[in-house]
């Protein structure tokens, strides 16, 4: 394989091609690519690849018109240089003393001209260029990054801080390959205490859940809450980088006339979700307001917290449900609001059950995540799904899922409220 490099420079220059050994300016480029330190011919030029480390080009003795030229083959002289050395005493640019190649994608070619300037570069350039698909390109997310999914598309799943890089997009409408599709679930609130000889306390909310509607990246299944005005999110290489924040779940109460702990907002691409509001503790301290609210104690019957709050649009989450007040042996708290069904409220005959939380195919199979928790009672705790606690079984809500912590209740003596789950992000596109 052959290539012209800076035949009219080399013209140019003055230069008389035919004073070394007939030639015209012209390299012959080898595209077996080098590694490692080596000594170049001339009219010859190479390709070289210092992803492994840096090394030396040695120049071979000058004559007149000798040529040589190299290039960057992966982009890499940046972090590993490419050194370029003359023989023995012999100079470039007049100097006695190594060149250095030290940009991404950086190529030059040299000429000897004489022993007064020695070898002159006589054509540089100091970037490549390189074929860009018609697609977003990203990078980041913890424990996978850029999983792919139903064969085109790609997903970051986020259980924890982190950062959403883009280095490429396509050119938006009419393919729309600049838009990416989001989940962001917060960390779901704590449930409150229950002791023996007590009314039961409150249920925790499930976290703030938001979804875009899935049309840009599959056309997948989502949850009621990727309905319009929910839409995907057009990103760009500048800045490029985007924050992510998974919030914690709040913690249970372990002790009496304390509210659960409210869950912790989760951001992404300028979408945040809400924290759950924590369970509604005794005397009459209803539900803690958040994504979704917390469920309410049973003294007095009090009122769980409300959901979507702040107000998102489409809503993201539900309020929690009401206790109920059946002294004094029917003492039974409200479940925590989900993601798509507000909490039940406690009935003479068990606690409230946790709202139900949305299932999405974001992740390619279908997931629940954001329910509320159940309610404590002292005959029959309130159920949950989607992430969210129960009593009696598992009462802090799932990680990652953003579910609210159960209620506890008079079953368990000096019962701590279960903690709720924390939350995810999950961001999807196509890639080919």
């Amino acid at each position: 394989m052959s290539g012209s490099i800076g035949d009219n420079v080399f013209r140019a220059s003055g230069v008389v091609a035919a004073a070394a050994a007939g030639r015209t300016g012209t390299v012959d480029w080898d595209t077996t690519t080098k590694t490692s330190t080596f000594t170049a011919t001339t009219a010859e030029g190479y390709f070289c690849n210092t992803n492994g480390g840096v090394f030396t080009v040695n120049l071979p003795a000058g004559v007149a018109g000798s040529i040589v030229a190299v290039a960057d083959y992966t982009r890499t002289f940046n972090t590993n240089n490419l050194t370029i050395t003359p023989n023995g005493s012999e100079k470039i640019g007049g100097v006695a003393a190594s060149a250095t190649l030290n940009v991404d994608g950086q190529s030059a070619t040299f000429v000897y001209v004489d022993g007064t300037e020695g070898w002159i570069n006589i054509q540089e350039t100091q970037s490549s260029q390189i074929g860009k698909p018609p697609f977003v390109e990203a990078s980041g997310g913890t424990p996978c990054t850029g999983a792919i999914v139903c064969t085109n598309y790609k997903v970051h799943t986020f259980t924890g801080p982190g950062t959403f890089t883009v280095t490429n997009v396509g050119p938006g409408s009419p393919c729309a390959s600049n838009k990416v599709e989001y989940l962001v679930v917060a960390g779901g609130g704590g449930g409150s205490f229950g002791g023996a000889g007590q009314h039961t306390n409150g249920a925790g909310g499930a976290g703030g859940y938001r979804e875009s509607p899935g049309a840009q990246a599959g056309c997948y299944t989502v949850s009621p809450r990727g309905a319009s005005p929910a839409a995907a999110v057009t990103v760009a290489t500048s800045p490029g980088s985007y924050s992510i924040v998974v919030g914690s779940g709040g913690a249970g109460s372990g002790a009496n006339n304390c509210h659960g702990a409210s869950g912790a907002t989760s951001s992404a691409l300028c979408i945040a979700s809400a924290g759950g509001g924590g369970g509604g503790a005794n005397p009459q301290q209803a539900g803690v307001a958040g994504g979704s609210g917390g469920g309410g104690p049973s003294y007095g019957g009090t009122a769980g917290g409300s959901g979507n709050t702040p107000p998102t649009n489409p809503v993201q989450g539900t309020a929690g449900g009401a206790g109920v007040d059946g002294a004094p042996c029917n003492l039974s708290s409200g479940g925590g609001g989900g993601a798509t069904a507000v909490g039940a409220a406690g009935t003479a005959a068990c606690g409230g059950n946790g709202g139900a939380g949305g299932t999405s195919c974001i992740t390619a199979s279908p997931v629940g995540r954001g329910g509320g928790g159940g309610g404590g009672s002292n005959t029959t705790g309130g159920t949950a799904t989607c992430g969210g606690g129960s009593h009696p079984g598992t009462m802090c809500g799932t990680a990652n899922k953003g579910g609210g912590g159960a209620g506890a209740s008079q079953q368990t003596p000096s019962g701590t409220g279960g903690s709720g789950g924390s939350g995810v992000v999950v961001i999807r596109y196509q890639f080919q």
